[in-house]
């Protein structure tokens, strides 16, 4: 990923420094296993410890060797030197080094990750509790529904992210396993209890069966629940998109005081966050694209996989990340427009109150079919002219009057019906509304 849209923080756990210093790890890891079980001598260990290794070194050996893995050994021994050095990589082949470290590098971005996510959470349970009692209009298919709270629409967004962050600890878990099996798989060269070891120093879980590489089926795992964190958060920013169309006016993202929208036209106020995550969103799932067609390698192995994923792992959890900062950013600077929710709320003169007029109309007696007419006139005679309102229009009929008249405030009632609301609350743990 572009340095543009990779925060420092998971652009360390993908570089190769950290990489080589996990592969290290792993040998002298290794190695205290095997001195442990007599195979090597315990007098080798503090030279092999203090080995070191230099970045510049092995790329720039990787270049004339064509093999990652015997560039970093070579230059590592060379630090250790002999005969110690003969005892690193004892029986392990490539993927044991490669396929450990990038569980590892999984299990630290996911926790990263996890850590700005809950950022979010926090940021949008503040919006919801603040905001529970803000009324707007409720809309399906880009028309106005029924009313709403803002809180209410918010509790949604936090539900998900709770989601997405359980959904993507449980993929970090599965994705977090390890394999020091040797060629094929089979411990043929390698004592289990080594394995184990190094997996138990790790963190990680020993893999119950792998080749020579772990099944690439916990990777796309993995990558599918960055995939579904993306569109969480491209759900959240295309709802703030909308709601800051000019026709709409009722939610902005934040706008910084020399922050100018467009080159052109100086009255514009792009929402141009919440238009970037969505557009990562995007680059995400072609990730999740690449991931399942990884799982799929000829016989114990190949390394048709490697070269996407040194491409893909990157990017989309640096991408993901960057994408749960800036939307904090947005939901703790969004201006909400409580007046606007509720002049949009009585659209047409309160034409979001059709069902309540039918369901009045009902219980008066009126067949269904009859209110449904009634009741359909007036609404599109309300939207599609500027003059008379819903509610006017209504109370205009005489037969409507008749039945519902007394009743007509009520009926107009943005919060009947919205006590239920609450609810949302509680199942969050988010507090009852007091007020």
């Amino acid at each position: 990923m572009i340095e543009r849209y990779s925060p420092p923080a998971l652009r360390v756990v993908w570089s190769d420094q950290h990489k080589f210093e996990l592969w290290l790890r792993i040998e002298i890891l290794a190695c205290e296993a095997w001195a442990s079980l007599g195979r090597i001598p315990k007098a080798a260990l503090p030279k092999i410890r203090k080995g070191t290794f230099d970045a510049t070194k092995i790329a720039e050996l990787e270049s004339r060797v064509g093999h990652d893995v015997i560039a970093f050994l070579t230059v590592l021994n060379e630090s250790i030197g002999q005969p110690e050095a003969r005892y690193v990589h004892l029986g392990m082949t490539s993927q044991d080094l490669n396929d450990t470290a990038m569980a590892v590098q999984m299990i630290e971005s996911a926790r990263l990750i996890g850590r700005d996510l809950a950022a979010v959470r926090e940021a949008a349970a503040d919006l919801a509790i603040k905001h529970r009692r803000t009324l707007m209009a409720g809309r399906t298919h880009g028309i106005v529904a029924e009313p709403i709270t803002f809180g209410f629409k918010v509790a949604g967004w936090v539900a998900e992210l709770d989601r997405s962050i359980s959904r993507l600890e449980g993929a970090a878990q599965g994705a977090g396993v390890g394999r020091v099996s040797g060629a094929v798989g089979t411990h043929a060269t390698i004592d289990p209890r080594v394995e184990e070891h190094v997996c138990r120093e790790l963190g990680l879980r020993v893999d119950s069966v792998s080749t020579q590489v772990v099944a690439r089926d916990r990777h796309s795992e993995f990558m599918s629940a960055l995939a579904i964190v993306a569109g969480t958060l491209e759900r959240i920013a295309t709802e703030i998109r909308h709601l800051q169309r000019s026709e709409i006016s009722e939610a902005f993202e934040p706008f910084g005081k020399e922050q100018k929208g467009s080159s052109a036209m100086p009255h514009k106020r792009n929402p141009v966050v919440t238009e970037r995550v969505c557009g990562l969103a995007r680059v995400v799932r072609g990730h999740l694209v690449t991931a399942l067609e990884n799982t799929a390698l000829w016989h114990e192995r190949d390394i048709s996989h490697s070269s996407a994923e040194r491409v893909i792992f990157p990017d989309a959890c640096a991408t993901v990340d960057y994408m749960a900062i800036e939307m904090t950013k947005v939901l703790r600077g969004l201006q909400v427009r409580p007046e606007r929710m509720l002049a949009n709320l009585q659209f047409a003169g309160g034409v979001v109150f059709s069902q309540r007029v039918l369901l009045a109309l009902v219980e008066s007696e009126m067949s269904r079919e009859d209110a449904y007419l009634i009741v359909q006139k007036a609404a599109m005679q309300a939207m599609e002219s500027s003059g008379t309102g819903f509610r006017t229009l209504l109370e205009n009929n005489d037969e409507v009057v008749k039945r519902i008249g007394s009743k007509m405030d009520e009926v107009f009632d943005p919060w009947a019906g919205l006590e239920h609301t609450d609810l949302a609350y509680e199942r969050l743990g988010l507090g009852v509304p007091t007020s």
